[in-house]
């Protein structure tokens, strides 16, 4: 993120594309409503992270909100209204993601090296993980839960650098508290998440534009085989987060690209989803709301922080809920 991865028997997908999407299609998207405007203090704003609470409120992250402003909001996307939920001195969050396990907001700092909690209230703040993996720190960008809690987050170390520079790393981070390194030598990973089937991980390359999919084994706690999925046309845009819908379609958003691309399960292109409007750049992050396919985009460039809507090619899960 900071906008600055199967062998087996798996399930059939419960629910296909719709049959009014064709393959390659365009779907322009609308605004729903404007969050952020950008920062004196930092020089702009950029919305990550949405994620969605059990009653249906959509919470995102300002990754360059400053200290004291908003750096978590919540949305009614309903009658379109944003409230502020946190704040703090210190951090720069780039990404959010509710536990299937407790309930509470989690938060990538990314330049804390951290990883906290917060009550869907924005209360009680909590610390999960802070400090260095094999003598290194994480630059926590995004996440990821298998069902049972375990968080999986992309160390998005490089992103500033070469792509032939590879230190990033996927790191494993269990409920009982143990940190282990699930993958390395990457070119700093961004968007993670659970295919459909909680089976495997789509891992977005930031500085190689390519979806990796690494294949688990039974208890998560290691790759069994990986490799190059989806290789992405992004120009000089570069892909950032990413989703699952309940077919396997994967939602890639980009850097410096106010488009979303939809791409099936087997990697051909199903959909793009354009942002209009003058004065945006980044579409950073997907959520479709659970059991629905209405889905919200985190947009954001010099016009300010939005979230604009969209028809998902099939209803929400929680792998289409954040990260």
């Amino acid at each position: 993120m900071l906008s600055a991865l199967l062998a087996g028997c798996v399930d059939t997908p419960d629910q296909p594309a719709p049959e009014s999407l064709s393959v390659g299609g365009v779907q322009v998207a609308e605004e729903l409503v404007q969050v952020t405007s950008p920062h004196e203090v930092t020089g702009g704003t950029l919305l990550e992270g949405p994620t969605f609470s059990a009653n249906g409120t959509l919470h995102v992250v300002d990754v360059m909100a400053p200290a004291g402003e908003p750096k978590v909001l919540r949305i009614d996307v309903e009658d379109k209204t944003v409230q502020p939920l946190y704040t703090d001195d210190v951090s720069a969050f780039t990404s959010a993601q509710v536990s299937p396990l407790d309930g509470r907001i989690y938060l990538t700092d990314f330049l804390g090296s951290r990883i906290v909690s917060i009550t869907q209230d924005g209360e009680d703040t909590r610390t999960h993980f802070a400090g260095q993996v094999d003598g290194r720190p994480v630059l926590a960008d995004d996440i990821a839960f298998d069902p049972d809690g375990n968080m999986f987050v992309t160390d998005t170390t490089g992103m500033d650098g070469p792509g032939w520079v590879t230190p990033g790393r996927v790191i494993r981070i269990g409920v009982d508290g143990a940190v282990s390194v699930l993958a390395e030598d990457l070119p700093s990973p961004n968007g993670i998440v659970f295919d459909e089937n909680d089976v495997g991980l789509w891992v977005a390359q930031y500085n190689a534009n390519r979806i990796d999919y690494y294949q688990l084994d039974a208890s998560r706690t290691s790759v069994l085989s990986a490799f190059p999925a989806i290789h992405v046309d992004a120009g000089a845009s570069r892909i950032d987060s990413t989703a699952v819908d309940a077919a396997g379609n994967v939602y890639q958003a980009f850097h410096m690209k106010p488009e979303i691309a939809v791409y099936s399960r087997t990697g051909a292109l199903v959909e793009t989803i354009r942002i209009p409007g003058e004065g945006l750049h980044t579409a950073t992050n997907v959520a479709i709301l659970p059991g629905t396919t209405r889905g919200f985009i985190t947009v954001s460039g010099d016009a300010g922080g939005f979230v604009y809507t969209f028809e998902a090619a099939a209803r929400g899960i929680r792998q289409s809920n954040g990260g």
